[in-house]
């Protein structure tokens, strides 16, 4: 099953520009975080109730102020569920990042999920090794194939633990922004939906990896649709598709990513389900994600 009717979403408590993260996150812009938190706090539950309003199941937990967690908005980076009933917690790379695992979300999870198993990789923080979550892989779900770019936050040698755990195949390659430097997360440049995926293949430089990441894509059936890096860079790449307590297939984004996507990009996506966008501007310039970075998939 590729899309879940159920997110996890943690409302912000002290949502900031976060200096650790900025060191390579190059989405996030500095000396836009004025009333940071109270804009944040609108656009998130005003996201809320537009998933609520779109018969989406969304639970969501307050976060704390103590201790300080300017990015907590962002949990997909820690934590992920599957179908199995397995819960995967990640190793992050930012020190304030790793204290979003706070206990009332663990016992939050514990009391309301059914957990069968849980793989806990945090411990390859301990070597600076890190993969973060479902914002480092963009995961095929249904032909259990996780895609990675790799980066400073996304480590091979970690995916290969988790895709050996998960019984997934890695699928890995080098994606730069337009200054040369590493993409920081999968899930800015690329979306895998049911039966298509959104992506920057103008970020992939090397001839031989960007074949090898069409041809996977082909090989799965998906019609690939092609963003450009300036329309990566208004989170057009942040997507997600999924299912609502009606079976209706729907794909969230923001509205920076809505309006920057043209008429045919726009057209092609509605063939093959609903659109819904909302506003997450100061989230997106502070912290550096959108819409698909806010969204836990509950399996």
């Amino acid at each position: 099953m590729q899309n879940t009717d159920t997110v996890l979403m943690i409302r912000p408590a002290a949502f900031t520009y976060n200096a650790e993260t900025a060191v390579n996150n190059l989405f996030q812009v500095a000396g836009n975080a004025e009333n940071a938190q109270q804009k944040a706090l609108k656009e998130f539950d005003d996201f809320v109730d537009e998933l609520k309003a779109n018969n989406i199941n969304v639970l969501v937990i307050n976060d704390t102020p103590e201790p300080h967690t300017p990015d907590s908005i962002f949990p997909n980076n820690w934590v992920s569920f599957h179908e199995n009933k397995t819960m995967v917690l990640y190793p992050m790379f930012a020190k304030n990042r790793r204290a979003e695992r706070k206990q009332h979300v663990k016992d939050f999870i514990t009391l309301n999920f059914k957990l069968a198993n849980i793989i806990d990789l945090t411990y390859f923080e301990n070597d600076n090794l890190f993969l973060e979550g479902t914002g480092s892989m963009v995961l095929d779900r249904e032909n259990k194939i996780a895609y990675a770019c790799l980066s400073e936050r996304t480590n091979k040698k970690v995916l290969k633990v988790f895709c050996d755990k998960m019984i997934y195949t890695p699928c890995c390659f080098s994606a730069k922004d337009k200054n040369g430097k590493d993409i920081y997360h999968t899930n800015v440049m690329m979306c895998v939906a049911d039966k298509y995926v959104v992506i920057c293949l103008e970020s992939i430089s090397d001839k031989n990896e960007k074949h090898e990441l069409e041809a996977t894509i082909k090989n799965t059936g998906k019609k690939i649709i092609e963003i450009t890096q300036k329309q990566m860079n208004q989170f057009a790449g942040n997507m997600l598709q999924i299912k609502n307590r009606v079976n209706d297939t729907i794909l969230i984004m923001s509205r920076q990513a809505y309006n920057c996507l043209s008429t045919y990009q726009l057209e092609t996506l509605i063939t093959f389900n609903r659109v819904i966008s909302v506003d997450l501007f100061s989230i997106e310039t502070n912290g550096g994600g959108s819409a698909r970075c806010m969204i836990a998939e509950v399996f």
